[in-house]
């Protein structure tokens, strides 16, 4: 397996690996309960967010014993996301794929740009054969972002995860190295 060069450019981002000082602008976002609504956690308080720093800057390629890559999304210069791509089989190239961007900067295509960028590596460059994204099935914003990025809605999970007190749905989205994918 290849090694992504870095930082990965587009147009407008630059998505580059998580540094410890990434943590105040981590924070600005995650600690929003609008944000935090739809993930896995709580709303992050300061000291969860420097942990989370400190584990994201390991998370460097998916050839290395990570098998993960963790990058912030950055326009002009400031921290506005973040974008991660992982392994999810041991021996086959499959992984999934994951986005958070700070909700002051949506509606710009920023998310698109920067997941659809970090989709197309996994093939290029990293060989995979398959990326599946997961979500729940409420956040709209983020299935819709799968959609434009070229992903194919595959699975609705009807009450398959229990999360912060109650049972959620969960959406499944796929893309196959075959795909014709946007941009």
């Amino acid at each position: 397996m290849d090694s992504l060069p870095l930082p990965l450019c587009t147009p407008r981002l630059t998505l580059r690996p998580h540094r410890l000082d990434d943590a105040a602008s981590l924070l600005a976002y995650y600690s929003r309960p609008e944000v935090a609504v739809h993930l896995l956690e709580e709303p992050w308080t300061p000291e969860y967010a420097a942990e989370q720093s400190q584990s994201l800057t390991r998370r460097t390629g998916l050839e290395t014993a990570a098998r993960a890559l963790a990058l912030v999304i950055e326009h002009e210069g400031r921290v506005i996301g973040d974008v991660a791509l992982w392994l999810t089989e041991e021996e086959l190239p499959v992984a999934e794929i994951g986005w958070v961007l700070d909700p002051r900067h949506g509606a710009r295509g920023f998310a698109a740009e920067a997941a659809g960028a970090l989709l197309r590596a996994g093939f290029e460059t990293y060989g995979l054969h398959r990326v599946a994204a997961q979500m729940d099935a409420r956040n709209t914003a983020s299935a819709r972002l799968a959609e434009r990025i070229g992903m194919t809605r595959e699975a609705h999970l009807r009450q398959n995860w229990w999360s912060k007190g109650e049972w959620t749905d969960t959406v499944v989205y796929g893309a196959l190295s075959t795909d014709a994918l946007p941009g």
